[in-house]
């Protein structure tokens, strides 16, 4: 007997209805949060997905790159929003051609209401991954790369999206004690339901 046939073994939840036809998922968060992992886990279970990272078109930038910091300043600012516009477009272009995107990024406060008004494609659904601080830090130090540094820390990110992004749009979930499977089943099972975007 395999693992799966045991009757003990957790139930995963087939996709269905919304997630069978193109449509565009946003997966926000703090560094560390898991989203990575998790959109690459939901991506895989989806009939005709994509994953997209919108940290991709800030590495797209060789020379010139300005990266966000506390004191933020214009051209931060102005790099920030070309990389929601370029992410939002390339979304529903996939979406366009017939897939479920699952976008990926750090969208905090006003940012992640401007990414989804900039996203035209339909249904649209919004997720916020909050595992708690100390879980989050505790994932950063197993990790090889380091995401936090002296500009921000894992408490001042965690602030930042608790508080200073609309609780009112999308899904959020304490995924604290979640495996990756059990965060997607949650995201299969209720991001279209509680987590859609008019």
């Amino acid at each position: 007997m395999t693992a799966s046939d045991s009757p003990t073994a957790p139930t995963r939840i087939t996709p269905q209805g919304p997630w069978l036809a193109p449509g565009v998922v946003v997966i926000t968060g703090i560094q560390a949060a898991g989203k990575s992992t998790v959109a690459q886990a939901l991506a895989e279970r989806l009939p005709r997905a994509v994953h997209l990272r919108g940290d991709g078109f800030r590495r797209n930038i060789v020379r010139g790159q300005v990266g966000m910091t506390p004191d933020v300043g214009e051209e931060a600012l102005a790099q920030l929003r070309l990389r929601h516009r370029l992410t939002a477009s390339c979304a529903d272009e996939y979406a366009r051609a017939g897939f479920t995107v699952v976008v990926q990024d750090i969208l905090l406060g006003e940012h992640l209401a401007q990414l989804v008004a900039d996203i035209v494609t339909r249904p649209l659904a919004v997720v916020a991954l909050l595992p708690d601080p100390e879980a989050v830090a505790a994932r950063e130090a197993g990790r090889p790369k380091t995401a936090y540094g002296p500009d921000w820390s894992v408490r001042d990110l965690d602030v930042l999206l608790r508080a200073e992004t609309p609780r009112d749009l999308g899904l959020w979930l304490d995924t604290t004690r979640q495996t990756v499977e059990e965060t997607v089943d949650a995201v299969l099972g209720r991001a279209w339901t509680e987590g859609a975007v008019a």
